[in-house]
């Protein structure tokens, strides 16, 4: 892949001088390699160059009078706001489906009252609308009118003003875009809940096994015969090496899960256990009319899940989707971070240590003979920016969800496609979808039932669909990780687990050697991401765009972060998830 690279010249950052770039220099193996990072560990001066000379310092001090340092303040947040506000407005296209059906079948309703089909009342569905767009909001969506009238059996509306919240730091989430979503008409939009049929149906099959089992080669061949499916193919074809994956760089390299998922985790003093509470295998839910109703009309369910007693290593669908059933959003990149920044401890054999990856060579500190980072380029730093920018992240995904898009559940449009085979419902769903061996599939199992099986009881949150919360942080998190450590390096001596998730081997697969720190990285966040897919909760629409909108979010954040260092020579450079080198 040819490499396009991005400069983002900042000649306004006080008290240094700023390049248009900096170049990307080789990290010295071996010692050079120990992290930076990681508290009370020394880093080894790596030889990337001469060290800083005094006419290399910067030709302005810092201010030390009080009064000058907060003029210096005040300017720069205004000068990060107009830099933003000087890019101008972007659009905001929808689907249109909203627009083209009075009923309202393409978009989401769930938590409003609903007739027997699971079609919205659709004053209801008006009254939502008002409410959101209303002069006190907080209060009218109050007056929206539930499917579930007692209130302590309700599934509430998750959060819709958290998509009006402003932030003081990288761009507005109103001036963050995605292409429209898949409407629901289209072959497209057939293609992704055939596809997330299959990844119900395929729930308790260890990824391991997917190059040998039957079930697995039918799904490759129904999703190869959509004739609009965006999934990753090999000449044409899905593959059980490209099911369900993702297209960002390393997705589609080694086992389908992320190495990290599978590394005790250094909590200073502490270490995670990488086995995990699931749950155990065949159960389902929402797969009859009437559960799937009440769980339309926002009944809280009361069924209880029923747990593994055993703790495994994830190893399958239902693994997965227990995990983002449960996780904190950031939980993942943290846990990933936390291995990263610790140095390997090979003569440990509880924990093994981290992985130690150096940072990345962009660090303005390698070059340091007297100083390292810390609440700058240090630990601290990358683990503060690295988290801080979820809740960024959900603010431009939540204003996506509830003020444009509106875009329904997989679980409500399987219901349509159960009704318009079992009662002749009059919705325009694409013959590929109707016509697919999945739909069949599933109501061989469900007694001619077509709803799709639920990894949860109460389905999907509360909240439409597109754009992802999990994607979105996600991108944004991996995007910072990419920025802070040198990530091109060999992901060293990977594995996987046993079918039963109860030990870790070798992984021997023919591309091992292929596999990267940043490419594992990409594959935790798609994971994450299209692990709510496999969960029945999101679409390949959902996972794909959101997870490069966090990407971006996080870009404007280093770009605003970027302007407030006395450091020579910053910059951040890095691999998008599209393979391209941006460096900012």
């Amino acid at each position: 892949m040819s490499e396009q690279v991005e400069h983002s010249s900042d000649s306004s950052r006080p008290g240094a001088q700023n390049p248009d770039t900096i170049a990307r220099r080789s990290f010295l193996a071996g010692a050079g390699g120990i992290a930076a990072f990681g508290a009370g560990v020394t880093m080894i001066p790596a030889i990337l160059g001469s060290a800083p000379t005094a006419s290399a310092l910067p030709v302005t001090p810092a201010p030390t009078d009080p009064l000058a340092r907060a003029g210096i303040a005040k300017r720069l947040r205004y000068s990060c706001a107009d830099v933003l506000y000087n890019e101008g407005l972007v659009a905001h296209p929808t689907n249109g489906d909203e627009a083209l059906y009075p009923d309202r079948i393409g978009s989401f309703t769930k938590g409003l009252p609903h007739n027997s089909f699971g079609e919205v009342n659709t004053g209801a569905f008006a009254t939502l609308v008002g409410a959101l767009t209303a002069a006190d909001p907080y209060t009218a969506i109050e007056f929206v009118p539930s499917g579930q009238p007692n209130s302590s059996q309700r599934l509430k509306l998750t959060n819709p003003l958290g998509g009006l919240a402003y932030d003081l730091e990288g761009v507005d989430a109103h001036n963050t875009t995605v292409p429209a979503a898949p409407a629901f008409a289209s072959a497209e939009k057939a293609g992704e809940i055939v596809e997330n049929y299959w990844m119900a149906l395929l729930r308790d099959i260890p990824f391991t096994q997917y190059d040998t089992n039957a079930t697995v080669a039918q799904a490759c061949s129904d999703l190869s015969s959509m004739s609009d499916f965006r999934g990753p193919k090999v000449a044409g074809q899905v593959t059980p090496q490209t099911l369900f994956r993702e297209e960002a760089i390393g997705c589609g390299v080694g086992p389908f899960l992320s190495q990290f998922w599978w590394k005790s985790q250094p909590y200073g003093a502490q270490y995670i256990e990488p086995r995990m509470r699931t749950i155990v295998a065949g159960i389902d839910y929402m797969t009859t009319n009437a559960s799937w109703l009440d769980v339309q009309n926002g009944v809280k369910p009361t069924t209880l899940l029923t747990f593994d007693p055993t703790l495994r290593y994830m190893r399958n669908g239902r693994d997965l989707s227990r995990w983002v059933h449960m996780d904190v959003l950031f939980q993942a990149y943290f846990q990933a971070l936390l291995h990263l920044m610790t140095p390997p401890d090979p003569g440990n054999p509880f924990t093994g240590g981290g992985l130690g990856c150096p940072p990345n060579p962009s660090n303005p500190y390698l070059l340091a003979q007297m100083q390292d980072g810390f609440a700058t380029f240090g630990g601290p730093h990358v683990a503060t920016l690295m988290t801080e920018v979820s809740t960024r992240a959900l603010k431009a995904t939540w204003y996506q969800k509830w003020y444009v898009h509106r875009h329904l559940r997989p679980e409500a449009f399987a219901g349509a496609v159960h009704h318009k085979i079992n009662s002749a419902r009059p919705y325009a769903i694409h013959s590929d979808a109707l016509n697919s061996q999945a739909v069949a599939a599933v109501q061989s199992q469900y007694a001619g039932n077509a709803f799709l099986p639920m990894a949860f009881p109460e389905g999907s949150p509360v909240h439409p669909s597109y754009t992802a919360g999990h994607a979105t942080v996600a991108g944004a998190c991996i995007t910072i990780l990419k920025s802070m450590f040198y990530t091109d390096q060999p992901f060293p001596n990977p594995v996987v687990p046993t079918t039963d998730g109860l030990a870790l081997v070798p992984y021997t697969g023919g591309d091992a050697s292929q596999m990267t720190v940043g490419g594992e990285l990409n594959k935790l966040a798609a994971n994450v991401g299209y692990g709510r897919n496999v969960a029945g909760v999101h679409w390949r629409s959902d996972g794909f765009e959101s997870l490069r909108l966090g990407e971006r979010i996080a870009i404007s954040i280093l770009k605003d972060q970027k302007r407030t260092f006395l450091e020579n020579n910053v910059a951040f450079s890095f691999k998008k998830f599209d393979g391209t080198t941006i460096t900012i």
